[in-house]
């Protein structure tokens, strides 16, 4: 039995990648991961018992022991509701702060061990659109198509602004800025499954296109490599 197709889509923080996700995920009816969630979830769990994000041993069975659960929303900017422990973390685990930390325990070996299985498990008939940083390169190499979609410091920072000011959280974009640099340096220059397009991986930068353009300039991929189909453009 052949194993389920997966979509990978990579790319640094901003570029666009959760709303990609989505929306193959409506075209397609493939499962969803998004694996920077989860990172996210152990740095934010790990911060809640006091920990040092710099223990390896520690978060590293933060993450083995994560008692989390995904609830598809109707509305809102986010597709699921996320529950840590039982409590709503939706919007906690998307602060600048929470992305800042799980760049920091994705650079710890053992966590990316310990949640490597975890990833694995969504891949489910009729497949998987896996969202993240590795998901080409490391979690899933055999993905059939592999997307790396990313976008000027500078747009993914205007966008992350506004994501958060709809959210009236206090934000400053000079800061998210910096912060997206710093976080580009640290996840591209860690030992251990830097950020970098896989060699097969089409490389696509949003940064001066609209979403809809972003959407269908990856659905032709997809649709051409998957299903074969000649979309509108073909002679």
């Amino acid at each position: 039995m052949t194993d389920p197709v997966v979509i990978a889509i990579d790319g640094p923080s901003g570029a666009g990648k959760g709303a990609v996700t989505q929306h193959l995920a409506q075209r397609t009816g493939f499962h969803v991961l998004d694996s920077g969630a989860l990172y996210r979830l152990t740095g934010f769990a790990a911060r809640l018992d006091g920990l040092e994000l710099t223990d390896a041993a520690a978060v590293a069975t933060v993450a083995r022991t994560l008692d989390v659960h995904f609830l598809p929303r109707q509305a809102g900017d986010e597709p699921f509701e996320v529950l840590l422990r039982g409590a709503v973390v939706t919007d906690a685990i998307r602060t600048d702060q929470a992305g800042v930390d799980a760049s920091t325990v994705a650079a710890l070996p053992r966590v990316r061990a310990a949640l490597g299985d975890r990833q694995q498990a969504f891949r489910q008939a009729p497949g998987l659109i896996a969202d993240g940083r590795d998901m080409g390169t490391v979690v899933f190499k055999d993905a059939l198509v592999k997307i790396f979609l990313t976008a000027s410091a500078e747009i993914r920072a205007e966008r992350r602004y506004n994501q958060l000011k709809n959210k009236d959280m206090d934000v400053s974009l000079a800061a998210l800025l910096e912060s997206i640099q710093a976080r580009d340096e640290r996840d591209s220059s860690r030992a251990v499954a830097p950020l970098k397009p896989a060699e097969d991986a089409v490389v696509i930068d949003s940064s001066g296109m609209p979403l809809e353009a972003v959407h269908e300039a990856i659905w032709t991929v997809v649709n051409k490599v998957i299903y074969s189909v000649p979309t509108n453009n073909a002679e």
